[in-house]
């Protein structure tokens, strides 16, 4: 009831501040002939005292009386009321518009509307059952809760992985800081931030992340995430090699049913498959960056004629398929180390839309592809 009652005073308010104005003109224009009359009427006394003072000659006078007459003859002939007429109309127009908005917009609203719709205050929402909360409400009851104790080290605790999990990276690096300032650093803490670091960056192993990760080991040896990590950065370093070692290191320790076993896998055998196409026993997938290197050097009819094919058979195995992060990384690479900067950005924009725009690996792609001086794509 509150809420109509608001809205009705508010919708009052706004027409009387439009109508006022409509009504003030209309008085002001109705009074404007009358004062101009009170003024000749002044100006013709005024020369009588002038007269009778013997300030002005007599026929000045009389030159004076009959122009002002003239004045006030003219202002009887002005067709005011045709202009009263208009005017009327116009504001007549104007104040019928102004009231008829609302009552327009109020129908509008009662048939398209949801009055009858309860109300959801957020601090309802927030105050009820957790199980019946979506994420979102708890989230924001958490917030909520640390906006007015922002040194709850164990509300950060919470937040930090859930942040993460839905994919606010950046909120999850503040939160993470915020939980290690407060509770002191752990393992998973310090696991969780550089997770949330390398998240942030669009899944590039930063300084601060490997940093974090470090921490993360030193606090727990064992720390399957930050190991995993750590052999991540080195793979992306290029240190293919070491990195698929790290990994089979790791499969050596984890217990059978470590959720860890799986991605490591993968990422071994991605790293072996990497390690043998820059060694150059993999032509069918692309060149290597030794041939696309030696091919710069060459003139473009013969550099053509060595990486036509490689290239395109690169290109057809991506578009069969176009889930492949590293084929995408080689093909652009390809034309932009041959110079081909045209071919580099449509290779590019059609690898951010096969893996998707906002996958972690599209973002990887995309990263890579400034390095090599190619803007993202839109």
């Amino acid at each position: 009831m509150l809420f109509w009652v608001v809205a009705a005073l508010l919708t009052l308010a706004a027409c009387m501040a439009v109508l006022l104005p409509l009504v003030r003109g209309r008085e002001a224009g109705d009074s404007t002939g009358s004062h101009d009359l009170e003024v000749y009427r002044d100006q013709l006394a005024e020369v009588d005292r002038d007269a009778a003072r013997g300030l002005i000659a007599a026929a000045e006078a009389e030159q004076a009386r009959a122009e002002i007459g003239r004045r006030i003859l003219r202002l009887g002939n002005q067709p005011t009321s045709a202009t009263t007429s208009n005017g009327t109309a116009q504001r007549a127009a104007g104040m019928a518009a102004v009231l008829a908005i609302p009552l327009i917009a109020w129908g509008l609203y009662a048939f398209l509307g949801s009055p009858a719709l309860p109300s959801q205050p957020l601090q309802d929402r927030l105050a009820k059952n957790p199980a019946d909360s979506s994420v979102d409400e708890l989230v924001a009851r958490a917030e909520a809760h640390l906006a007015a104790n922002p040194k709850d080290g164990r509300g950060w605790d919470v937040l930090a992985p859930i942040y993460l999990r839905i994919g606010r990276a950046g909120d999850a690096v503040i939160a993470y800081r915020n939980t290690i300032s407060i509770n002191g650093t752990t393992a998973d803490r310090e696991s969780g931030l550089g997770e949330a670091i390398a998240m942030a960056a669009g899944g590039m192993i930063s300084a601060d992340a490997e940093a974090a990760f470090r921490r993360a080991l030193a606090a727990e040896p064992g720390n399957a995430k930050a190991q995993f990590y750590l052999a991540s950065a080195l793979a992306q370093e290029g240190k293919l090699t070491e990195a698929a070692a790290a990994w089979q290191a790791m499969l050596g320790t984890l217990p059978a049913d470590s959720p860890w076993r799986s991605p490591i896998g993968r990422a071994i055998a991605e790293a072996e498959r990497r390690a043998s196409l820059a060694a150059g026993n993999a032509p069918a997938d692309g060149p290597s960056q030794d041939q696309i290197d030696a091919a710069a050097e060459m003139s473009p009819q013969d550099r053509a004629a060595m990486i036509e094919t490689m290239v395109a058979q690169l290109d057809e195995r991506l578009r069969a398929n176009p889930r492949d992060a590293e084929g995408w990384r080689r093909l652009v690479r390809s034309h932009q180390v041959l110079g081909n900067a045209d071919a580099a950005r449509d290779a590019l924009q059609r690898g951010v839309a096969a893996l998707g725009a906002d996958s972690e690996e599209a973002k990887g792609l995309q990263a890579f592809a400034a390095s090599l001086g190619l803007a993202k794509t839109e």
